[in-house]
């Protein structure tokens, strides 16, 4: 049972970026892999972005690829999501976990491992 600590979140203008960082002491998070999700108000949760554990393969919704970047520093213990040309519809609580990456005939998804807990999330804002 694991629940990891989002930060970096804020207001930021249309075309801005932001860098979200996502940690948990005493976990080693290089083991596993990584999803980046968020949660816009009155919407599902959906899964941003992912790294995966063995290669740091990344993975992208549709909607944030070009613009979004996931990374990871096992030195810092920190995986990171770069965020660029921020728009209004970015707008959502971020959330990371640790996840199991599923690959099918629609492509590749993320979920959070069954019995790992949903952080706080860190909100993003993007608004003139």
């Amino acid at each position: 049972q694991l629940r990891l600590v989002e930060s970096g979140g804020g207001l930021v203008q249309p075309g801005g970026s932001l860098r979200l960082s996502c940690t948990k002491s005493g976990f080693t998070l290089e083991y596993y892999a990584i999803g980046w999700f968020r949660r816009a108000p009155g919407k599902e949760r959906e899964g941003v972005a992912c790294i995966s554990a063995s290669d740091g393969t990344p993975y992208y919704a549709d909607s944030v690829k070009g613009r979004f970047t996931i990374s990871r520093d096992n030195a810092k213990n920190t995986v990171y999501l770069q965020m660029h040309n921020l728009k209004p519809e970015d707008t959502a609580a971020y959330y990371c976990a640790r996840v199991m990456v599923l690959r099918g005939q629609d492509g590749v998804s993320w979920r959070i491992y069954e019995n790992d807990y949903w952080g706080q999330g860190t909100q993003v804002t993007v608004s003139s």
